[in-house]
């Protein structure tokens, strides 16, 4: 918070970061949470794991920090766990989303186009889409799907053409900021791997987002608050 970062959403990874992450949003006072299990740590779960999962979201539906299942979703990067495996994490935890009525939160790396199609067929309309990296005509649609879609650290890379692309022209009332921390680090730690990124980095990349829109970083501050408020809201 000292960095000027006033809110902020901590999801899980594992069954195993649940209470770690619920301690975490509970410490700080701009901090919310999410419960689910990443599609690159399926290959060490369970099936049980859902029905732990379940169990969470039952025992703390009523916590006004938690606000979304996640982060879920698909990896099609080669070397990772088998799409089968994911695929089937990923309906059983967006079955959950649609049982309780609740937003997600969703990685799609390389698989903007398979996440959508499980989006629609559990017909989950709020969430988060982590990182995105698509195309126009996915942002479009999972923006049309109800979506809002995270940018961060890859912005601000002169060679992520279609990112910043995407990030200069797409309404900001369908976008939110990340800093995926410790992941996707942004451009001024390249040759830097020991400094860690962190959320503190957010104000950087939001300025970098700025110069991208010919905008204020007031401007982008007053949106991004509100683009959150009404995906709390609306929980």
């Amino acid at each position: 918070m000292a960095a000027g970062v006033g809110q902020w959403i901590v999801p899980a990874v594992s069954t195993s970061a649940f209470e770690v992450v619920r301690a975490i949003a509970h410490r700080y006072a701009g901090a919310d949470y999410a419960l689910g299990i990443h599609p690159l740590y399926v290959k060490t779960a369970k099936a049980s794991h859902i029905d732990l999962l379940e169990t969470w979201l039952l025992r703390h539906r009523a916590d006004k920090k938690l606000l979304a299942l996640g982060e879920i979703g698909l990896d099609l990067y080669p070397g990772h766990p088998p799409i089968e495996q994911q695929q089937w994490f990923f309906e059983q935890q967006l079955r959950l989303a649609q049982r309780y009525d609740l937003a997600v939160i969703v990685h799609a790396r390389r698989a903007a186009d398979q996440v959508f199609a499980g989006l629609r067929r559990f017909k989950i309309r709020r969430g988060i889409i982590h990182a995105f990296n698509g195309s126009e005509q996915q942002a479009k649609a999972l923006i049309g799907q109800g979506m809002l879609l995270g940018f961060g650290g890859s912005l601000t890379y002169q060679g992520s053409r279609r990112i910043r692309r995407l990030a200069r022209e797409l309404p900001l009332s369908a976008m939110l900021l990340e800093t995926d921390a410790p992941d996707i680090r942004p451009s001024w730690f390249a040759g830097r791997l020991d400094q860690p990124n962190e959320p503190c980095e957010l104000p950087a990349i939001a300025a970098c987002l700025a110069g991208l829109r010919g905008q204020t970083l007031a401007e982008l501050s007053d949106a991004f608050a509100g683009n959150l408020h009404r995906f709390k809201q609306n929980l």
